[in-house]
């Protein structure tokens, strides 16, 4: 999906657990944190790809435990001490995401930037759906996660589309064919 959109768009956000697995593709110790082990060498691939498009967090907030109440601090991309975890995007990675949301003229969102569940860990997924809501994009939000963080934060009635279809909206997004479309074609 990633591929897909890096040849499409003008730029490419990446956040929450998806981020984890990038920065050790980069060979940053992630601590605690989410990552996709077997997925490492495309990330690895896509940063070079993307080199001028792919955006990674520039900070991160990180836990000593996986809980809402876990000692927290933000810090810079780079190594996660062992015990902590990721779980959100920093203010500055807010603030640059919401830049180029602000200069968007079409936001796709999947995914929400961290662990938005938890109250002290939504504050970069409500801040980027904050964007989203007050820029003046075409704004589409799919899947699961994504719609309900948006719906949590309130923001859901600034969207332009949001669908529950997480598993069709990733499709799209990797340029597969969506049967229902392709059966609509074919009348």
């Amino acid at each position: 999906m990633i591929r897909n959109l890096l040849s499409k768009a003008d730029e490419v956000l990446i956040g929450g657990g998806m981020a984890n697995t990038f920065f050790k593709a980069q060979g940053y110790p992630i601590g605690d944190s989410l990552v996709e082990d077997d997925v490492l060498d495309t990330a690895r691939e896509l940063v070079k790809e993307g080199a001028n498009k792919l955006r990674l967090p520039v900070d991160v907030v990180i836990a000593d435990d996986f809980a809402d109440d876990a000692q927290q601090k933000v810090m810079p991309t780079g190594p996660v001490p062992d015990g902590w975890r990721i779980l959100d995007i920093g203010p500055d990675t807010a603030a640059v995401y919401g830049k180029a949301i602000a200069d968007a003229k079409t936001v796709v969102w999947n995914g929400p930037m961290g662990v938005f569940e938890f109250p002290n860990f939504a504050k970069g997924t409500f801040a980027v759906a904050q964007s989203v809501a007050d820029s003046d994009a075409v704004s589409i939000i799919g899947g699961g996660d994504s719609v309900s963080a948006v719906n949590k934060s309130g923001l859901a009635d600034k969207i332009s589309h949001i669908s529950t279809g997480g598993g069709a909206s990733l499709e799209m997004l990797e340029g597969l064919e969506l049967p229902g479309l392709a059966a609509l074609e074919d009348k």
